[in-house]
């Protein structure tokens, strides 16, 4: 399929997913990387207790609210 007619499909809402192969799919800028914060310990007391509250842990619950607050 060319990449015009590909397109045309998609924009009219047609399913393209059989025209795609998966398996090689891959989301750029997705690859993890560490960060270091230092927060005081009443900030670490409140996340932990968030976390325990949502039953998550404290990095996925950091993780999450970030994401929201980029979005």
């Amino acid at each position: 399929m060319k990449a015009t007619d590909f397109d045309e499909a998609f924009d009219a809402g047609e399913d393209v997913g059989g025209s795609l192969d998966w398996s090689k799919a891959r989301r750029p800028n997705d690859q993890p990387r560490r960060v270091n914060v230092d927060f005081p310990a009443w900030v670490v007391e409140a996340l932990d207790k968030q976390a325990r509250h949502l039953g998550v842990t404290r990095q996925s619950l950091i993780k999450l609210w970030i994401a929201e607050r980029l979005q």
